[in-house]
């Protein structure tokens, strides 16, 4: 906001970067949102309104959880279930306590809020999702691995205890905030350098800021397995 750089003022859409989202549609149906920040409301109006089956959190922070107020509408097709880890589900009862209070009044979010351990695979209609351990700088976060997929955002590292649930992944996502380094989030050079180390055959890139530079130019000296990602980005697992 307010910003004039080459980026900010873009005339291409993909230049134009909303807080970093997710939604994950199988085959037969599910519909997964990881993480709901501030713009979920604008994202989620030009597609088609369908039940959420599961949002899934990866940390606290406002721009990952800022959205959550707008699930209100998703609430005509029963509670939505909400996935997020001990430190992250007391953070949003303190934050937004009417959410969770037994006597809720009209038009509230109706959420279930379900507590997940790490490395403990939950299931959301069929799908398996199994959550594991992330360093977003010193805080501990979430990644998520759905079958051969593995979300990751806001990373700086990943213990080595937790590669394991990382073998074999085809499709990964991963955070690459801009080209200098940052303390408590990876630059693209790292996130590339984590794709290698885990032999990913493809990678996309989110949680860009204009740092990243724009997007022709960032994508132009990207290996051709590494994908900056868009808004809007459509991808097949």
């Amino acid at each position: 906001m307010g910003c004039t750089c080459p980026v900010c003022t873009s005339p291409d859409a993909r230049d134009r970067r909303l807080r970093t989202s997710a939604l994950l549609e199988t085959d037969g149906g599910r519909r997964i949102l990881i993480d709901c920040g501030p713009d979920f409301r604008r994202q989620m109006l030009s597609l088609p309104f369908r039940r959420l089956d599961a949002v899934l959190l990866t940390h606290e922070h406002y721009d990952h959880v800022g959205g959550l107020d707008d699930l209100r509408p998703f609430s005509v097709f029963g509670n939505v279930d909400v996935y997020a880890e001990d430190y992250c589900a007391t953070h949003l009862e303190q934050r937004i306590p009417y959410c969770f209070v037994t006597h809720k009044y009209p038009g509230v979010p109706q959420i279930s809020l379900h507590r997940i351990r790490f490395h403990e695979p939950f299931s959301v209609g069929g799908v398996e999702v199994v959550p594991f351990r992330v360093m977003h700088g010193r805080l501990p976060i979430v990644g998520y691995r759905i079958g051969p997929l593995a979300y990751i955002t806001d990373m700086k590292t990943l213990p080595d205890e937790e590669l394991p649930y990382l073998a074999g992944v085809k499709t990964l996502v991963v955070n690459g905030l801009r080209r200098e380094p940052h303390p408590s989030h990876q630059s693209i050079g790292e996130a590339v350098a984590f794709a290698r180390r885990l032999g990913s055959p493809r990678t996309f890139l989110v949680h860009m800021s204009h740092g990243a530079g724009l997007h022709a130019g960032a994508q132009a000296l990207l290996p051709p397995d590494v994908t900056l990602a868009y808004d809007g980005l459509s991808v097949e697992l």
